[in-house]
């Protein structure tokens, strides 16, 4: 004998009820129970209906006659017309029933659980009628039966005990008498010994399924539902969450129980002590495998077996000094919340003995919390316990799995896990049997936690990093159509998922959870709303993606001042954006402290040597024991440019020029050419040394006229280029005249740093620096007479694009 039992979704209409009909229909067992729930929906329009009728709100008519015309409808679409007559007249009866006890619950304006029991079991009673009328009229062999007269309870209305004893032999009996080859019950009803009738709990039609599969030994118990089994993740929050093949009872109650809404958490004790397999299949995809849930134990399963979580999670907190060593404590707190009808979902206790901490449901809070403070009323006003602490707005996670006992440091793997996305913990249970690690965070974190704790055990090591991109000129355009181009090599070689979830220019900006199509991004971003970087952030933080990274292609100090509220926020940051490790040592040393803290990794590589992995070797350098005792540099591609360019053939004016619509300068070129921004690289590079320096102990030997550097915009300053020209022409024919090469140098040594124009003679390493190449001179304890030198292409929007991908590639490997 097989069990199949149909939930609300699968008899939501007439198509759907005719798909179920066809899953009968191909099952050759000799006998079939087939157990249904309501309509798709009419449980919820029962309840409001009873609801209003209580408030003695009129409007409950309205719905009764929705829940009529749902029925009747599908009378008239699945019945022949020969067929529906009867059919009709019994749908009405019951719903002039229905009417009658709403008239009830209206005329004395409340509604008692026995009515409500009576009320809400009108679902079931039409459904399982009326589809099993249609399956009659499709010719299977089949017989209606009330399932009030098999299954008894106590009267503990709206849910009730199963009396398991009669209830079997009910069945049994019934079952063993029974000609037809398909029977159809109605799940979620019951009645008492007394014929009243009882419900079993929302989601109790798979409770119902499982009492008969138990009573009768069923081969099978299948539920049929929406889903394709039971998933290693809620479907609806993790997009990659997969159908899990094979589940023990035990594993399968811990997923149910922790959220895992495809099964009714009672269901599994029935069929578990009688050894009934559980199967849990999809009605609108028949062949897909679906969930096994048996006793044995496969060798092939993984060491967790799912993720789940509970919401509107409430956390209460007993503790004081009058805790400790005294017996009957936590006797008298859990009393106390079982003569409040509070269910505890979570107990963790310090072995101090000093507080107690559970999770109940949020709607309980405010009751177990008086229930409580009024039973330790004396200790209280005493001072021995403290009043009783209540939070909400929280949720349970909980990784499952049974062979998670034999498998050391997954405990350390969740955790760690959740702490590099900045998922704070507030309590942690984990049972004996170790098939439950369960930890209380933030409802607004669940997401962010379930992703990242599925990356982590269930992707096979693919990393999704979600990207929040701020600028897209030359640098952040390159970057993109990097992305875009290497992003199916990063996730078949290096396990890597990029998605550019956000983009902003200086005039709008765009977001989009399932990641933007880099194809046209464009026009997309033209398409967002206004910029505006407060509201960036904030949408990043109300996104609150796992490996969050903050990308910023600007040369903005607007951008910059707020890179410690996302790495405070474990966001991490990429930048090529000098501003903010050239601002004060104070706030360098702050980001740093705060990248380490919240472990959200702060990446400049680009500050310095655009793609150049300069800031990468002089870490490895440090981190290695080695110090640095001289750093000589030609740092600035933009100014190697200009020099090797210049000559008494060119004019300064139009060299600088070619530099700009090259791309080897700043928009504003007067940053390059003032020498400022070398004197950030070096400033970056003596602090990554390890040396404490501000951009004022930096000596500037600038080569431009006072009247160039005074200047407040790009005309005036080319302007003023044109007017210097013979004292650029001098100081080229200076340098020519010694054999030399103009270069703009920067310097570290002994606590001193200073950068400016120099002219190089031939055999130095800077003589043949070529293009816009950059060179670092590096002369350490290790490399004291022979330094080690990092030379190659220091600007330009390709390069530097490069750095900055290469920085998020190396995030994506921590």
């Amino acid at each position: 004998m097989k069990v199949l039992k149909f939930g609300g979704s699968s008899v939501a209409n007439a198509k759907n009820i005719a798909q179920v009909k066809q899953i009968v229909s191909k099952n050759d067992s000799d006998k079939i129970a087939v157990v249904l729930s309501a309509f798709g929906g009419v449980t919820d329009l029962l309840l409001q209906a009873a609801e209003k009728a209580s408030l003695q709100d009129s409007t409950y008519t309205s719905l009764v006659k929705e829940i009529e015309t749902r029925h009747l409808n599908g009378i008239k679409e699945l019945l022949p017309i020969h067929a529906q007559s009867a059919v009709l007249s019994k749908v009405k009866s019951d719903i002039n029933n229905l009417e009658s006890l709403l008239e009830g619950a209206f005329s004395i304006g409340e509604l008692t659980p026995k009515l409500s029991d009576k009320i809400v079991s009108h679902g079931e009673l039409l459904s399982s009628y009326i589809i099993a009328q249609y399956f009659s009229t499709e010719g299977l062999d089949v017989a209606f039966k009330d399932t009030r007269e098999l299954i008894k309870t106590n009267e503990q209305f709206g849910g009730a005990v199963v009396d398991f004893d009669t209830t079997y032999k009910n069945c049994y009996d019934f079952f063993k008498a029974a000609t037809n080859q398909i029977t159809v019950f109605g799940g979620f009803i019951a009645s008492s010994e007394n014929g009243d009738t009882t419900t079993l709990g929302r989601g109790g039609s798979d409770f119902s399924a499982a009492i008969i599969a138990a009573a009768t030994n069923a081969e099978i118990l299948e539920i049929w539902t929406d889903v394709s089994g039971m998933y290693t993740a809620n479907p609806s929050i993790v997009k990659q969450a997969k159908a899990i093949p094979e589940l023990s009872y035990e594993e399968a109650m811990e997923l149910s129980h922790f959220g895992a809404s495809v099964l009714y958490p009672p269901t599994i004790q029935p069929v578990l002590s009688r050894n009934v397999p559980i199967l849990i299949k999809n009605t609108f995809e028949p062949e897909t495998p679906g969930t096994l849930i048996n006793k044995g134990k496969s060798e092939n399963k993984k060491v967790v077996s799912g993720i789940s979580s509970v919401v509107n999670v409430g956390l209460l907190s007993l503790e004081g000094p009058g805790m400790v060593g005294i017996p009957g404590i936590s006797a008298r707190f859990f009393d106390e919340l079982s003569r409040a009808e509070v269910n505890v979902i979570l107990i963790t206790q310090a072995s101090s003995e000093h507080s107690i901490c559970i999770g109940v449901s949020e709607k309980d809070v405010a009751k177990a919390v008086q229930k409580i403070n009024t039973a330790f009323a004396f200790e209280i006003t005493q001072g021995k316990i403290n009043p009783v602490k209540a939070e909400t707005g929280l949720a349970i996670i909980a990784l499952i799995g049974d062979q998670m006992k034999s498998h050391q440091g997954l405990s350390g793997k969740m955790f760690s896990t959740l702490g590099k996305n900045n998922v704070n913990i507030r309590a942690i249970a984990q049972g004996a049997s170790e098939r439950n690690i369960s930890a209380v965070i933030k409802s607004e974190d669940v997401k962010k936690a379930l992703n990242a704790l599925h990356e982590e055990f269930f992707e096979e090591n693919v990393k999704q990093l979600n990207l929040f991109v701020m600028g897209v000129g030359n640098v952040g355009s390159k970057f993109l159509d990097q992305v875009k181009q290497q992003r199916k090599y990063l996730k078949e070689n290096l396990k890597l998922n990029i998605r550019v979830i956000g983009i902003s220019n200086s005039r709008t900006m765009v977001f989009e959870e399932g990641g933007i199509h880099l194809k046209n991004w464009e026009a997309i971003l033209a398409a967002g709303q206004k910029a505006d970087k407060a509201n960036f952030y904030e949408t990043v933080q109300k996104l609150n993606y796992r490996n969050s990274i903050l990308v910023d292609n600007t040369a903005s100090a607007e951008v910059a001042s707020t890179y410690g509220s996302y790495l405070g926020n474990s966001i991490s940051v990429v930048t090529c954006n000098k501003i903010a490790c050239s601002s004060t040592y104070e706030n360098y040393r702050n980001l740093k402290d705060l990248a380490r803290i919240y472990n959200a990794p702060f990446l400049f590589e680009t500050n310095v040597g655009a793609g150049l992995p300069i800031i990468d070797t002089l870490k490895h350098l440090i981190a290695s024991g080695d110090k640095v005792l001289k750093i000589q540099a030609v740092l600035s591609g933009s100014l190697n440019f200009v020099f090797n360019n210049f000559n008494d053939k060119t004019t300064f004016h139009d060299v600088v020029k070619e530099a700009q619509e090259e791309g080897y300068t700043e928009p504003d070129p007067k940053i390059d050419l003032s020498g400022i921004d070398v004197m950030r690289k070096i400033l970056i590079l003596a602090r990554e040394s390890g040396n404490q320096l501000e951009i004022e102990d930096i000596q500037n030997k600038s080569f431009l006229p006072e009247e160039s550097l005074a200047t407040t915009n790009n005309e005036d300053f080319f302007a003023s280029l044109v007017k210097y020209e013979a004292d650029f022409q001098q100081m080229y024919k200076a340098a020519s005249e010694k054999d030399s090469k103009l270069k703009y140098v920067a310097q570290y040594e002994n606590g001193v740093a200073s950068v400016g124009l120099q002219e190089i003679e031939k055999g130095h390493d800077f003589y043949n620096l070529e293009g816009s190449d950059n060179i670092v001179l590096f002369y350490t304890e290790r490399y004291p007479n022979q330094p080690m030198i990092i030379k190659g292409a220091g600007a330009g929007a390709d390069v530097t694009a490069s750095g900055i991908f290469a920085d998020i590639i190396r995030i994506g490997n921590f």
